[in-house]
């Protein structure tokens, strides 16, 4: 890998790592506002973060 590779792999990383946390932390305030819906929110997270971690992977090989 060149250098402007392993620069922009990094770059993912860092994005990926913080729109999980924004993602959980918003789903913990949405949760403690409103405990009843607490599945749906969960539910809601979980596909999230999956589509946003595989689209840092996908991300990750076409740079590679």
């Amino acid at each position: 890998m060149t250098i402007p590779n392993l620069v922009g792999a990094g770059l993912i990383v860092i994005g990926a790592g913080i729109g999980l946390g924004k993602i959980g932390g918003s789903a913990m305030d949405a949760i403690a506002r409103q405990p009843e819906a607490a599945g749906k929110i969960q539910t809601a997270m979980i596909i999230i973060g999956a589509l946003l971690e595989g689209l840092a992977f996908g991300a990750l090989i076409l740079g590679a």
